[in-house]
Order: C-alpha cells, then sequence, then structure tokens
C-alpha cells in the first residue's frame, strides 16, 4: 500500500485545508483497506470564499481573448498526455476501472483539451442583413459568470475536462465539486490545471459532501450557472432550485439503455458489443447497456453465445493487467445492485449467470459483484426499468422491429441506443424512431466522441449537450448586436413597413 495522498481544496490558486479542518477518506473499491486518500470536509464557508475568489477573478478572464484562454487549455492537454499512465493508475486504484479504460478515462480528457482549444479561435457569432438600411446585425457570444460543475466518480477525470476546459475557454471561471468517492483523481487533475499557469481563481477545487458542498453550490446566488452529472433524482433538485434561482443549468443524468439485435445481425459483432456495453466500466456508465432487446429467431443461440463469453470474464483490481471488470465503487452500491437481484427473482425474472457479491480469494477484499445476466424479463419490470448502474444486463424477447423499437422507447430515460441489422431501411427507421440523444447502428451503446453532442431526453436531461460545439451553448450567453450609420432615428418594424 502507499501512503495516502493528502487532497486539499485549491482557492485563488492557493492548496487550502477546509475551514473546519474536518475530513473523510477514499478507499481502494478493490481493496476496502487502502486509504487513497484523505480530502476536506468543506462546509458553506469554503465555498463563499471559492465563489467570491472565482467572482473576482472573472472580471479580468473574461478580457483575456479567446485564443489566448485556448492555449491555456492546449498545454493542460500536453500536460495530461505527459502524465497519461501516472493518472491512469491513480484511477485504477481509486475509482476501480481496469487500466486501459483508465487509459481511456485520461485520454478523452486530452481528446477534449485540443478540442476545446481549437474552439477559442471558432466562438462562431453570426452576421445577418438588417431590415433597416445603413444598419449592421451581429449577433456573439459572451460568456455567462461563475459556473459550479458537480461530477461523479465513473468518469473522474473525462467528465470534469468536458466541463471545466469550454466553460473556461468561454470565458467563464469555474468551481469544481467532485464525487467523495474520487478526490486524488480530482486534485491530481486540477494540480495539472494550475501547472499549465491559469491566473488564481479561473479554476478552483472544493471537496466534500454532495449534501454540504453541493447544495451550498447550487444555492449561492452568485453561482451563475450548475453543470451537474449525476442521478435523475439530484438532478431533479438541481434543476428546480436553478430554476427558482435563476441560474442557468445543464444537467446530464440516468439511463436505461438498450441495445436491438435484430434476426439478421451480424451475432458475433452483437455480441462483442453486448459484452462491452453491459460490463465495461463493470456497468457503471449513463450509458450502459442495461438492456438487451432480442428478434425471437436469434434468441436462444445468442444468449448461449452471451452466457459463455459471460462466464469467461475475469473479475480483478483494475491495476491487474488481466482484469476485465473491476469493482463497484462502494459498498453502498454493491448493496443497491445486490438488492435488484432479489427484486428480479420476486417479479419472475431468471438469473442466467452470476447474480451475487463475489468473494472468491482476493476478491472478498473489495467490492465485487459477479456479471449478470437477467432472462424471462419483461418490459413493465423494475430492472427493465430503472438503472442499476452495476454489471446486470436483462434480456427481452420481441417478435419484430416495430416492437423492438417500442419497448426500446418505453422508459422515462432517453440517453443512448443500439441496434444491430444488416437491413438500412431499418437502420435509418431506427435513427428517425428511436428516442434518445445517442443512436448507434451496430455499435454498442458506450463510446462517444469528444466532437459530438453528448447527452439525452426525457429525465436523462434538460435538453442541453455536452461536448462538440452544442457545450458552447451550454457555457455562453448570445448577445445580438446592432450598428445604425444612417445618422438618423430608424424604428424597426415601423419606418420600413407602409
Amino acid at each position: 500500500m502507499t501512503t495516502p495522498l493528502n487532497c486539499q481544496n485549491y482557492i485563488n490558486g492557493q492548496w487550502l485545508n477546509a475551514a473546519t479542518e474536518n475530513t473523510l477518506n477514499s478507499h481502494n473499491p478493490a481493496d476496502k483497506s487502502e486509504i487513497v486518500a484523505t480530502f476536506p470536509r468543506s462546509q458553506a464557508d469554503d465555498v463563499d470564499r471559492a465563489v467570491a475568489n472565482a467572482r473576482q477573478a472573472y472580471r479580468s478572464w473574461r478580457k483575456v481573448p479567446a485564443p489566448a484562454r485556448a492555449e491555456y487549455i492546449f498545454r493542460v492537454g500536453e500536460l495530461l498526455l505527459q502524465h497519461k499512465e501516472e493518472l491512469a493508475q491513480l484511477i485504477s486504484r481509486e475509482m476501480g476501472k481496469p487500466l486501459t479504460e483508465a487509459r481511456g478515462d485520461i485520454q478523452e480528457g486530452i481528446d477534449c483539451a485540443f478540442y476545446s482549444a481549437g474552439e477559442g479561435r471558432r466562438l462562431f457569432g453570426q452576421t445577418t442583413p438588417s431590415e433597416m438600411p445603413n444598419k449592421f446585425a451581429m449577433t456573439v457570444r459572451m460568456p455567462i459568470g461563475v459556473c459550479a460543475l458537480i461530477t461523479p466518480w465513473n468518469f473522474p477525470v473525462a467528465i470534469p475536462c468536458w466541463k471545466a476546459m469550454p466553460a473556461l475557454v468561454c470565458g467563464n471561471t469555474v468551481i469544481l465539486k467532485p464525487a467523495e468517492d474520487t478526490p486524488a483523481c480530482a486534485t491530481k487533475l486540477i494540480e495539472i490545471f494550475a501547472a499549465a499557469g491559469l491566473p488564481p481563481g479561473v479554476i478552483n477545487l472544493v471537496h466534500g459532501v454532495g449534501e454540504e458542498v453541493g447544495k451550498a453550490l447550487v444555492e449561492h446566488p452568485d453561482i451563475d450557472l450548475v453543470s451537474f452529472t449525476g442521478s435523475s433524482a439530484t438532478g431533479a433538485y438541481v434543476g428546480e432550485t436553478c430554476g427558482r434561482t435563476h441560474k442557468r443549468v445543464c444537467l446530464e443524468m440516468g439511463g436505461k439503455n438498450a441495445q436491438v439485435v435484430m434476426e439478421d445481425a451480424d451475432l458475433e459483432l452483437a455480441l462483442d458489443g453486448a459484452l462491452w456495453g453491459a460490463f465495461g466500466t463493470t456497468g457503471q456508465r449513463c450509458t450502459a447497456t442495461s438492456r438487451l432487446i432480442l428478434h425471437r429467431d436469434i434468441k436462444e443461440k445468442f444468449t448461449a453465445m452471451l452466457r459463455e463469453r459471460t462466464s469467461k470474464l475475469r473479475l480483478g483490481a483494475g491495476t491487474e493487467l488481466d482484469t476485465e471488470i473491476g469493482p463497484i465503487i462502494n459498498n453502498r452500491q454493491l448493496q443497491r445492485v445486490h438488492e435488484y437481484m432479489n427484486i428480479a427473482h420476486e417479479e419472475g425474472a431468471k438469473i442466467l449467470i452470476g447474480g451475487k457479491i463475489a468473494t472468491d480469494g482476493q476478491l472478498k477484499q473489495g467490492y465485487f459483484f459477479q456479471p449478470t445476466i437477467l432472462d424471462n424479463v419483461t418490459p413493465d419490470m423494475r430492472v427493465a426499468r430503472e438503472e442499476i448502474f452495476g454489471p446486470v444486463v436483462a434480456l427481452i424477447e420481441v417478435s419484430t422491429f416495430e416492437e423492438a423499437i417500442a419497448i426500446l422507447n418505453d422508459t422515462k430515460y432517453g440517453l443512448s441506443s443500439s441496434i444491430y441489422t444488416r437491413d438500412i431501411n431499418r437502420a435509418f427507421a431506427a435513427i428517425r424512431d428511436i428516442e434518445a440523444g445517442i443512436t448507434y447502428i451496430n455499435g454498442p451503446t458506450i463510446g462517444a466522441e469528444v466532437h459530438l453532442p453528448f447527452g439525452g431526453v426525457k429525465q436523462t436531461g434538460n435538453g442541453h449537450r455536452e461536448a462538440g460545439t452544442t457545450a458552447l451553448d451550454v457555457f455562453t450567453e448570445w448577445k445580438s448586436v446592432y450598428v445604425d450609420f444612417s445618422g438618423s432615428l430608424q424604428r424597426a418594424q415601423i419606418d420600413n413597413r407602409s
């Protein structure tokens, strides 16, 4: 075991303890006896300090030319590249995902840095003709102010980068509140932002518990925007509070994603996609494949293929090179996944494989759950409708393409979706008819790229999208500008209409 990292808040360019000096610990989910880091249990006073300094820094940061702001973010990308392996090892220890996935987490941050840096020279507005003579009309993007970024533990580097990088390029200042399960990852990320030379107060870090620090940020009168990724229940509170206090808000929440496999699909390809989508990151992705909707003609064969491959998946610590499935993040979530097995049994679903907490050998030292396949699932069951957030996939049989799409859409969520078929007409009909923010054709439900919009419909989000150019609409306000060089008063809709 290594010495626990002593994490601190980062406010106005300084590393600080919480005002109360109370601390909490984060643990290695593969070995719960190992403390990875200690971190401050911050309170409202710490939030007040961070917000005041971010507000002060905003006055000057917003005036830095956008291409110059972008150069800082480009340097962050270069530093992430240099420290990629070190950070990946830390992610695997603190969050649990296998090293290959942890490296992907960092790579996503790197990609986001270089993409966002390019947007510093492309914060495009529009020019448009005026309806009046000798008058010029255009739109420009303006920063919003101080942004609170509340991020989850499952992508402890990528998601903070998704939020912070476009926010900073757009001229905002930010306060990051990371998940209490991954404070060390957040600390190392902010160290890299600091090393890139960002001015004091432009980026800040406040550790703590969601009900304390997160709540204080959401309710703070000097926060202009809240960007939240997490559960739909918490997101509803965030959205309600921001609506009441007139804050801008971007919500990215839950999913109950489905992969459809039609009778004409390439079954080996669909199998690879199902395994990666359902069990990648131990099913702890908002885009994870939680439902497999299988055409009756291939249901029996595909189920046998899936069961065989699932039985061979190796559980272990993320830092072990042959690990395919890492641990659940903490005991609370482990017990939650386990409880869904009781629910499945009560509702009449059949556990084909898995369904238990893994306790063999070293696995008993951590929070491991066997990869699980539930069969005989009907669309009305809770295991087919509620987000489990673990290595559990439910099999649902259908008879037609139309039935498959209807069942896929029959959920309160709408994040990611997938269909495997060789029929081009079905593929385009699925693109048209699936109710989701993301649709994959012959690919799994996970694997978003940073230059495309990310987000969903229904209770998955509130209409905004992260990543891609659409992130600029989250972190900027539109301003319409009119320049009248006629030398006289011109009244729109009056003087130019008879």
